[in-house]
């Protein structure tokens, strides 16, 4: 439990699309809510999308509403974050999170128990 490796990152122009991978050893259903926060250089790490084991419900930040949507397989192994119209202002290392429970403070965002290595998003003409 809380092995989270991520993939699919790169560098595209202004406009593109990028998918990202978690790959979740062990199953989703493991845990309550998995997804993804990024840190952009300097700042600090922000929560980005959450998807809830109980429900397959999901959030997100509202910078990306609308233009990113996370979802899970059906074999419940991997998450993925679909990003399109990326714009210069995603660009950040996305890490991809875990939670065992609830986030009692902000039950839409994750808490952060798991974390995986990061992997870097670019966007720039």
């Amino acid at each position: 439990q809380g092995q989270l490796v991520e993939s699919g990152g790169g560098s595209v122009q202004p406009g593109n699309s990028l998918r990202l991978s978690c790959l979740v050893y062990g199953s989703t259903a493991d845990y309550y809510a998995i997804g993804w926060f990024r840190q952009a250089p300097g700042k600090e790490r922000d929560w980005v999308a959450s998807i809830m084991t109980p429900d397959d419900s999901t959030y997100y930040t509202e910078s990306v509403q609308g233009r990113f949507t996370i979802s899970r397989d059906n074999a419940k192994t991997t998450v993925y974050l679909q990003m399109n119209n990326l714009k210069p202002e995603d660009t950040a290392v996305y890490y991809c999170a875990a939670d065992l429970g609830p986030n009692h403070s902000n039950y839409r965002r994750l808490k952060g128990d798991y974390w995986g290595q990061g992997t870097q998003v670019t966007v720039s003409s």
